[in-house]
């Protein structure tokens, strides 16, 4: 599926793979921690459990599947749009989400001409194109792999999700380049052969053992670490 307009640079090209939640905005904006509430409330009325139960069979399933309604479909026959519409698309982004100046000008400064920027989320398309809106980025990425709520449920780090992403975006393995605050989805594609960085907060503590090759507290770092798919400075704000 398309984000931006139809591009005109050539479609075989290296794919920049960006998670969205936690990854194009800073975990400090607390968008996790509305969800978990409400991921809580979904467990609670749906499935008839105290809080502290709801709160632990979430954790458990997000342990063991990497998304909470993944669990929930195999285990309880929930409705996954319904359940979407409950808690991704309950959100109160609105309040929370805000264009990102900084973020669009580091994406335009990405020489198009050499890679393709992808959207990779174990979001539903319609959360995903709502975060990329609100940060007004929306017309930055090409693409956006999603985790199908409407049909086949699967997500990452199963390596199913990344085989859908490389099909969709047209690249694989050392084509590929990816940028995750999720450890154990950095882990997943380091394995499969992507040039991968792990996205951490700058007061996260350093980890005893790397996810991945790569380590970043600021999207911006990625200038330093792939400056061959970075526009010269003067380029990028149109001086050239």
């Amino acid at each position: 599926m398309g984000i931006a307009p139809p591009s005109t640079h050539p479609s075989k090209r290296p794919v920049f793979f960006f998670d969205i939640d936690n990854c194009l905005y800073p975990r400090s904006k607390k968008v996790h921690d509305h969800m978990a509430r409400l991921i809580d409330d979904y467990f609670m009325t749906h499935l008839a459990l105290t809080q502290e139960d709801a709160n632990q069979l979430h954790h458990k399933y997000y342990q063991e599947y990497g998304l909470a309604i993944e669990g929930l479909v195999q285990h309880h026959k929930v409705d996954p749009l319904e359940y979407n519409r409950l808690v991704d698309d309950a959100l109160p982004l609105d309040e929370i989400l805000s264009p990102d100046p900084q973020l669009r000008e580091l994406l335009k400064s990405i020489d198009r001409s050499k890679v393709k920027l992808w959207l990779f989320t174990n979001a539903y398309v319609t959360h995903g194109k709502r975060v990329i809106n609100l940060l007004g980025v929306e017309d930055m990425f090409e693409g956006m792999t999603y985790c199908d709520y409407a049909g086949k449920m699967v997500c990452k780090p199963h390596e199913e999700m990344f085989e859908k992403a490389e099909r969709e975006a047209e690249a694989e393995g050392a084509e590929c380049f990816f940028v995750d605050d999720s450890r154990l989805n950095c882990e997943a594609a380091q394995q499969r052969g992507w040039t991968t960085v792990h996205k951490l907060e700058p007061e996260d503590e350093e980890p005893t053992k790397r996810a991945s090759k790569h380590q970043v507290r600021s999207l911006e770092e990625l200038r330093d670490l792939f400056p061959q798919f970075f526009k010269e400075r003067g380029a990028a704000n149109g001086k050239i």
